[in-house]
This record gives structure tokens, sequence and C-alpha cells, in this order.
């Protein structure tokens, strides 16, 4: 259940006697747990941030839900699918706009984003340094300028928001996706952005947010 601060954010309810127990675990990197991390941060719900090494990941992998992180539990419950988990946390917090039509913008925007941070992916892990480099040559000459542009219009059109001129969990996920991307491709790509640069810049100067960036354990990505 949600409540509303007088800073006109929006919390969800930390009665201890009944609130969920929950524990993150994933990779010690902000990765794909981090649009979630800023949720929960922003929502100031308490979970343990439970991180492995590489190292330990086979081992581990047995015991997670279809042998992948993160997973989320809840009392126990094991949950996985990252975007599912964090969409829920919009939700509870409100942070999914008025209606069915901006909850969806808001998921087409997230997607659009998690297609760009896929092309990133595939170059960065990339084993075979040969194709490695064909791909980054795509990847910044063609793939980042395009999904680029077109996510700084989006800001641009929605007055300085990517859905409807308000904050919402998509202005969160994406900021936290290219918060990690750019450490990955070691660029300010949104430097060159200005849109996109001034989202970011507005996110991460949420009070919540700002926190859990100072706090946070210093990671390459």
């Amino acid at each position: 259940m949600a409540g509303e601060t007088g800073d006109g954010n929006k919390h969800i309810e930390t009665n201890s006697a009944m609130s969920p127990k929950y524990k993150l675990t994933y990779f010690d990197l902000r990765g794909l747990a981090e649009p979630l991390r800023f949720l929960l941060a922003y929502g100031d719900i308490e979970y343990e941030d439970s991180r492995f090494t590489f190292e330990q990941w086979p081992e581990m992998k047995k015991s997670m839900p279809f042998g992948k992180v993160p997973v989320l539990e809840v009392d126990g419950q094991a949950l996985h699918q990252s975007m599912a988990m964090t969409r829920y946390f919009a939700k509870q917090l409100k942070l999914t706009g008025d209606d069915d039509w901006e909850a969806m913008l808001c998921d087409i925007m997230v997607d659009t984003m998690n297609d760009f941070r896929m092309q990133v992916t595939g170059y960065y892990y990339e084993p075979n340094e040969e194709t490695k480099e064909k791909k980054k040559e795509v990847l910044f000459n063609e793939t980042m300028p395009f999904y680029l542009e077109r996510l700084d219009e989006e800001v641009k059109k929605n007055d300085g928001h990517f859905v409807k001129g308000k904050l919402t969990w998509a202005d969160l996920a994406i900021v936290a996706m290219i918060d990690f991307m750019e450490d990955q491709l070691q660029t300010k790509f949104t430097d060159n952005y200005s849109n996109l640069k001034a989202i970011k810049e507005k996110v991460l100067d949420l009070p919540q947010i700002k926190a859990w960036v100072e706090r946070r354990p210093k990671t390459n990505y």
C-alpha cells in the first residue's frame, strides 16, 4: 500500500509488523538489478542487497529460478524477471502514469531502452576481439545515434520526462540503465544529447536516488 509524503513523492508504507522481507540477489554490479534498486531506493523500501562474484556464479546458478538473476526473494519466495519486479514496485509507488494508456507508454519506453541495452551488451561481452571491433563500429556509428536521437526527442516532446511530462518509473529505470551503460562504454554519451542529460541529472538529483548512488558499492558498471 502506498502513501504520499509532503514532497509529493510516493512511498510504500513501512509498517515493520506487516512489511514483507525483501532480499535482492545479483552480481556485484549495477547492471540488470539497478533499475529495481532505483525503485526500491525511491520508495525507501528496505531490502537485503546480496551480491556475489562471477566466480561464485556457477554454483549459485543451480539454485536460481530458471538459472538467471536478478532474483528477488519476498518472505523467502524467489521471483525472477527484473523488469516485471521493477514494474510491480512502480505500481505500488504510483509511478506508472495516470491510466492504462500512460502505463503502456512507460512500458514502451523501458522496452525500447532494453532493446538498446541489449545491443550494448552484445558488443561488451563479445569474446572474439575481431568480431568485437566490428560490433563496436556499428554500435558507435549507427546503433547509438539511432537510439539516442530518438530517446532525446522523446524527453524533449514530453517536457523533460519520458512519458507525459511527469516522473514515472520509465525515468528511473532508463536513467539507471544509462548510468551503467555509460560506464560500460567508457563514454558519457548523454553529454551530446541535452534532453537526455537533463533527465539523467534530474533523476540522479532526487533525494532518495542521490542518497542511494552515494552509498551503493562502487562497481565498474
